[in-house]
């Protein structure tokens, strides 16, 4: 049974650097107006140190030189490509973590793969193991390796990001929507197998319907449309800012953006 969903409170205002000094892991980073890098600059702009995952370095360090000429708190890059990260690999990215930091207070998993949509009976074994893969297996996998670096904060988010079509099953979204689907199954696992004393939550964000890199592949006719255009990434700022934040944390593990944000550019 899915647990009840939560939403951002009304009138919600963050104290100025609500995660000062709090360093966080956020994969998916490389990509202008990905979610991911909404995800980072969101946390830096609050006085996060960011560590930047991604598969192209020239890309993060475009985000990095971002973050720096703002004047934000200097970031991290690690890049990782998850389609063929082993454990061994997950162990090394997270002892690396641990020799830089020494502790992690949040992962935002923002990291995401995906393909055309076609019919199931047109999805091959392939196409299922990399969905698998990036979508489930690796950020499950990555979360057990920094484990041990996120109950050394005194209150760790891990934050996994859904999709609308994973709660409402649609036709030919199948590899994509089942991969990013069992993401609730396995926070609400992780979470029950928490103690008070691990001070680690787990949260699941349905974002809904944004203008992003992947929406544009999964909803290519609607470039050039003479209809309103799905909002912006960063209008999800303060929902990502909310469920990384200490104060005023949402009440259940599951999160739906229902009401886009306006935010200052």
């Amino acid at each position: 049974m899915t647990s009840p969903y939560s939403t951002l409170p009304p009138h919600n205002q963050p104290a100025p650097l609500l995660l000062k000094d709090r360093v966080i892991l956020v994969t998916g980073a490389s990509q202008a107006h990905s979610l991911g890098r909404v995800a980072a600059m969101t946390y830096a702009a609050q006085g996060a140190i960011v560590i930047l995952h991604g598969r192209d370095t020239p890309k993060l360090e475009v985000a990095y030189d971002e973050i720096e000429a703002l004047g934000y708190p200097q970031p991290a890059i690690m890049p990782l490509d998850f389609l063929t990260a082993t454990q061994i690999d997950l162990d090394g990215f997270a002892e690396a973590i641990h020799t830089t930091f020494g502790r992690l207070d949040g992962i935002f998993h923002g990291a995401s793969h995906f393909s055309p949509l076609t019919p199931m009976g047109s999805q091959s074994l392939d196409v299922w193991q990399k969905h698998l893969t990036v979508n489930l297996a690796v950020p499950v996998a990555l979360t057990k390796a920094c484990l041990p670096l996120l109950r050394r904060s005194n209150d760790a988010a891990v934050i996994f990001l859904s999709e609308t079509h994973a709660a409402r099953p649609t036709a030919y979204w199948g590899a994509f929507a089942t991969s990013k689907n069992a993401l609730h199954t396995a926070a609400e696992i992780w979470s029950a197998e928490m103690t008070e004393a691990d001070h680690v939550r787990f949260h699941v964000c349905e974002p809904g319907p944004v203008a992003s890199p992947l929406r544009s592949k999964s909803h290519p006719g609607e470039a050039g449309q003479l209809v309103s255009s799905p909002p912006s990434p960063a209008s999800l700022a303060p929902h990502f800012l909310y469920l990384m934040s200490t104060n005023d944390r949402p009440p259940d593990r599951n999160y739906q953006c229902t009401q886009p944000c306006l935010v200052e550019t």
